[in-house]
């Protein structure tokens, strides 16, 4: 049987042409909360399509416009070749819910730990991470990216998608 998987990437910029794939973060619905996460230069297109194969549906918040497309940019893997894709961007924007995942989050009452980490905080991270290979910076950043995937469950649920 085939299941549903949540996907959450970060990157060192918004183009798959000039900026780097750090992170990518799954979790394969169940009763546990165990993220896969690929970090950095074990991040490879047989790994995620390893795990891809086995998923029914993958859903994102804006992976139609930015996670897939850079995926594919990066990796040559059209993760939509081999599973659906649900977007829950658009079912917020159904819903009147606008803005980023933190202010939908934010709206529905799903709480975050890290609060002080956005898209430009996890750049900043994987820097740090990168030019003086500080634990601490990665860890967070792999802390922010697990709750964004775990927290995407949550939306999913809590909008009834």
């Amino acid at each position: 049987m085939k299941s549903i998987a949540y996907l959450d990437i970060e990157t060192t910029g918004l183009s798959s042409t000039y900026h780097d794939l750090t992170v990518i973060g799954l979790h394969i619905e169940n009763d546990n909360d165990e993220v896969m996460q690929f970090v950095g230069e074990e991040i490879s297109s047989s790994k995620l399509l390893k795990i891809i194969k086995k998923v029914d549906t993958v859903y994102t918040f804006n992976g139609s416009r930015f996670d897939l497309p850079f995926i594919k940019g990066k990796l040559k893997l059209d993760i939509t070749s081999h599973c659906k894709h649900e977007d829950l961007m658009y079912a917020c924007w159904q819903r009147n819910l606008k803005g980023g995942l933190k202010v939908v989050e934010k709206t529905l009452g799903i709480r975050r730990k890290i609060e002080d980490v956005d898209g430009y905080a996890a750049v900043q991270l994987w820097n740090d991470y990168q030019s003086q290979g500080c634990s601490a910076s990665l860890k967070k950043l792999l802390d922010y990216n697990k709750e964004d995937v775990l927290n995407l469950k949550v939306l999913r649920r809590k909008l009834k998608a």
